[in-house]
């Protein structure tokens, strides 16, 4: 198979997948290396097409229902899996971690956690890996963009974040 039809394949698979698809899996269908995929989505992201990568593989951005609200907070690491818990217990979407740093600005790493499960992947993935977690840079700071259905649901999440002194109120 050629690159541009595999190219086309991975775009229909990503259209049909509701879970990240990861470039092992991809590389493993199309019997290519895990770095022909990468570029093969570095090629599809070039041209337009509105790929997120997550820690557990590649999305296609969809439109989501719903509110959409950033949320300060700050914590140690070890309390990742409390701030994620709470907000996923309370039916809100943690869409991504984003930080202020000084010398680049804002940096975004899309999460799309919506399950326990997902929080379990997460920190699976943390626990393996010898990577910091983007708010090690800014001692604990960092937003979530959190989806929910109602502004009612996102001030739930604030003030049971507040209760655990999660939430980064100066």
């Amino acid at each position: 198979m050629d690159g541009e039809t595999r190219r086309q394949d991975i775009m229909e698979q990503l259209r049909m997948s509701d879970q990240p698809l990861s470039a092992s899996r991809l590389a493993q269908n199309y019997a290519v290396s895990r770095q022909i995929i990468v570029g093969d989505i570095a090629l599809l992201r070039a041209s337009g097409e509105a790929i997120l990568a997550t820690a557990r593989g590649y999305l296609l951005e969809k439109e989501e229902q719903g509110v959409v609200a950033k949320i300060a907070v700050c914590h140690r690491p070890e309390q990742v899996e409390e701030e994620l818990t709470t907000i996923v217990s309370l039916d809100g979407e943690v869409v991504d971690v984003i930080i202020d740093h000084l010398l680049y600005g804002e940096l975004r790493g899309s999460l799309g956690i919506r399950t326990q499960e997902d929080i379990a992947t997460f920190l699976k993935a943390y626990a393996a890996s010898e990577e910091k977690l983007l708010s090690n840079l800014t001692n604990g700071v960092h937003l979530h963009t959190v989806r929910c259905e109602s502004m009612e649901q996102v001030g739930k999440i604030k003030q049971a974040l507040r209760k655990k002194n999660l939430l980064f109120e100066e």
